[in-house]
């Protein structure tokens, strides 16, 4: 029995909540990652979403995976469990995930439009991207290029995405 293993904060608790506390405790080794999801079903199936500073590699991903599991019991509980990293499409959450990306080119969809941008810089507020453009003169034919640089609050941002380029 298990049970009589852990101290005894783990037994009042919900399962969500045991999960919550062993994950916190399996990044606490690891200040670098950080949590970007976490979804228990109602079948009792749990994913784990993780993002590092540094990136994430298989060995992250196995540690906070053995960390959960050694410290659950599946006769208490049946559950299945998946940690990974964010994947290259998955969405900004996090300030911390768009701090790690500053240099990087972002696609970012407000409620008006899309951009297509390189990351100059993101705060607690709000992040800055900066793009050329190919536009009309102002004066005469033909076109320009344009440089533009833009400040756009969070609360704005509908979804951004890293984009690979590949040289």
């Amino acid at each position: 029995m298990r049970e009589a293993l852990l101290p005894s904060f783990y037994t009042t608790m919900t399962f969500k909540e045991k999960v919550t506390r062993l994950l916190e405790e399996g990044l606490q080794s690891s200040p670098s990652l950080f949590l970007v999801d976490l979804t228990i079903s109602e079948s009792y199936k749990i994913t784990v979403t993780l993002d590092g500073d540094l990136g994430v590699n298989l060995q992250d991903c196995i540690d906070i995976s053995r960390t959960i599991e050694n410290n659950l019991d599946r006769e208490e509980q049946d559950y299945s469990l998946e940690v990974a990293s964010a994947g290259v499409s998955t969405p900004l959450k996090l300030i911390r995930q768009y701090k790690k990306n500053i240099g990087r080119t972002l696609k970012v969809k407000t409620g008006i439009e899309t951009i297509e941008a390189k990351l100059e810089n993101a705060s607690e507020e709000s992040i800055v991207l900066s793009w050329t453009a190919r536009e009309p003169k102002k004066i005469g034919k033909g076109k320009e290029t344009v440089e533009h640089k833009r400040e756009i609050p969070y609360s704005e941002i509908k979804e951004a995405i890293v984009i690979i380029i590949f040289n």
